[in-house]
């Protein structure tokens, strides 16, 4: 399990990006603070998709508390 750092949310979350991308969706990675709180931009279709929080809470959340030691959440940024 990794330390957070940009980078290491980075690297975890371009193994769940294919599963957006499928569905016509992107994220940007906005921000990771020292708190462990990281703020994404859904793009694309994941903007007006109805399970957008889901997408959230149960697939980039899940993932990063899987993955990185010292993750606390995931936050939409707009």
């Amino acid at each position: 399990m990794e330390e957070i750092s940009f980078d290491s949310v980075d690297k975890a979350l371009k193994k769940f990006r294919p599963y957006l991308l499928r569905d016509g969706g992107d994220y940007e990675l906005i921000e990771v603070t020292p708190e462990g709180i990281v703020k994404i931009r859904l793009l694309g279709a994941c903007v007006s998709c109805p399970s957008s929080d889901m997408t959230l809470k149960m697939g980039i959340e899940l993932t990063l508390a899987e993955k990185i030691f010292g993750f606390k959440e995931v936050v939409q940024v707009y």
